[in-house]
């Protein structure tokens, strides 16, 4: 542990030079023109002669010349996304507050162009091995990748208490006194870390996804992702074409969560981002990946019902080709390294599970085997610097705004209500039928960009978000019904 401040750093004597550049999204399918720089920054603060990291930073300069002083600093979530990366795939979201506010993107330490803790990954398993990893192999893995980072990194130097010592540094080195913020998923963990360390620096703040600042997260997501699949399928069931096209979707889930559990299948089937031919073999990992990883977007949320009839028919080339295209879509997406030592210092450690817990986690989709595989692995990883009261509740009068999913299987909406206790003058939005992050939600734009002018919640007008509604569930694959 450190002590309460101790990230607390004095601004660096120059400016940071910036000069023309382009971020691209995953995938280079967006690109994104700034301004961007390079900020030096001692990789463990208490040994400043020593290693040094090179923060990579980008401008997305307001459009008006008459700017605001205060810019938007875009968090990325993860832990282990990088700011430019997150920022080029969802640029479009942020064009209203644009106008008149600066955008400073920061890749935290240990992701994108800062020094990524990326792991070499899949050495141990066969391409076709399906099911999850062993505990040998889960061992051998985070062995490999520990040997790897050490040529580059001493990976305990690489926690949110050091991240937002850095966020500072940069606002500092760009000339701002005062920031705005906005969090997602674990993005909201760093935006609360910043204010409790630095609150003289925050003008207003947007949490979405919210986790509360003394909670540690994960310990019970296979509850909270089980919860949110059942509501997920409840609202097909509720739907008048929906339940006339699939009956019951819990019923299916339960049938082919069976049948897995007894005979995984072996598939063959077109890659659904290159069309050549894929063999795997689908298990109940499988499955529980497809329901845990599509829950987040309602977009492949409104497949679900689909696939899961289909496969309980016994085709279950839909579910496998789900599969792959959500491992597509993630993979890459975080810098490995840097998860674990987030994770392994800050959550961990302070998870609390009770008997009766494990009990009902036992009988979800996900099982024990994450939480137990998490402790696998932060058994091996070196522990970061976290500071005494890093879980203890923030309470701050900042205006704040919170934004949640009412199907989010990871931060679902009571996380928010919990953080929102500390912030007197805050609002908190659930959106019904979407899951994680609302950013790309229709008119959030309009409600952050009118947020962040008037860093105010008194007034706001929320209407649109009354009327947002999931995407349709599909009745084929042509789509939803008429």
């Amino acid at each position: 542990m450190i002590a309460a401040g101790a990230v607390g750093n004095a601004a660096p004597a120059r400016r940071l030079r910036l000069s023309p550049c382009e971020l691209r999204s995953s995938g280079a399918l967006q690109l994104v023109k700034a301004e961007c720089g390079r900020l030096p920054v001692a990789e463990n603060p208490a040994n400043p002669r020593g290693r040094q990291i090179r923060l990579a930073v980008a401008v997305v300069p307001a459009v008006s010349t008459a700017a605001r002083p205060d810019p938007l600093f875009v968090l990325a979530g993860g832990p282990g996304e990088a700011a430019s990366t997150f920022y080029a795939s969802v640029a479009g979201a942020f064009a209203l507050i644009r106008r008149d506010h600066d955008i400073v993107l920061v890749d935290q330490r240990g992701t994108g162009g800062s020094n990524a803790l990326d792991c070499p990954r899949g050495h141990s398993r066969g391409r076709n091995t399906a099911g999850p990893p062993t505990r040998a192999e889960i061992v051998a893995e985070t062995e490999r990748c520990l040997k790897h980072l050490r040529t580059h990194a001493h990976v305990r130097f690489y926690t949110t208490d050091l991240a937002v010592g850095d966020l500072d540094r940069v606002r500092a080195a760009l000339g701002y006194r005062k920031i705005d913020l906005y969090g997602s998923s674990y993005g909201t963990v760093v935006a609360q870390e910043y204010l409790r360390r630095f609150p003289e620096r925050v003008r207003s703040m947007i949490l979405d996804g919210v986790v509360p600042a003394q909670l540690p997260i994960g310990a019970l997501s296979a509850l909270s992702a089980q919860r949110a699949v059942r509501r997920i399928l409840a609202e097909c069931a509720g739907q008048r074409s929906c339940r006339a096209r699939f009956g019951n979707p819990m019923t299916d889930y339960r049938r082919v969560r069976a049948a897995l559990a007894a005979h995984p299948v072996a598939l063959t089937l077109p890659d659904p981002t290159r069309g050549t031919p894929e063999h795997m073999r689908l298990t109940t990992y499988e499955l529980g990946e497809v329901l845990r990883l599509a829950s987040y977007t309602p977009a492949l949320a409104s497949l679900l019902p689909l696939d899961l009839h289909a496969a309980a028919a016994g085709n279950y080339t839909p579910l496998g080709g789900q599969f792959l295209l959500i491992e597509r879509l993630y993979s890459g997406a975080i810098a490995l390294g840097m998860n674990n030592t987030v994770v392994c210092s800050e959550d961990v450690p302070f998870y609390r599970v009770t008997a009766r817990q494990r009990a009902e986690m036992r009988r979800t989709f996900l099982g024990t085997a994450a939480l137990r595989d998490l402790q696998t692995v932060c058994g091996l990883w070196p522990r970061g610097p976290v500071a005494a009261d890093f879980h203890a509740p923030l309470r701050s009068e900042v205006p704040v705004l919170l934004l949640s999913g009412g199907d989010d299987p990871i931060t679902p909406p009571r996380y928010a209500a919990e953080a929102a206790r500390g912030y007197p003058n805050s609002l908190s939005l659930v959106i019904p039928g979407m899951g994680h992050g609302q950013l790309l939600d229709p008119c959030i734009d309009r409600l952050m960009a009118r947020f962040i002018d008037h860093a105010s919640v008194a007034g706001l007008d929320t209407a649109c978000t009354r009327r947002l509604r999931p995407p349709p569930f599909f009745l084929t694959l042509n789509g939803p019904g008429p």
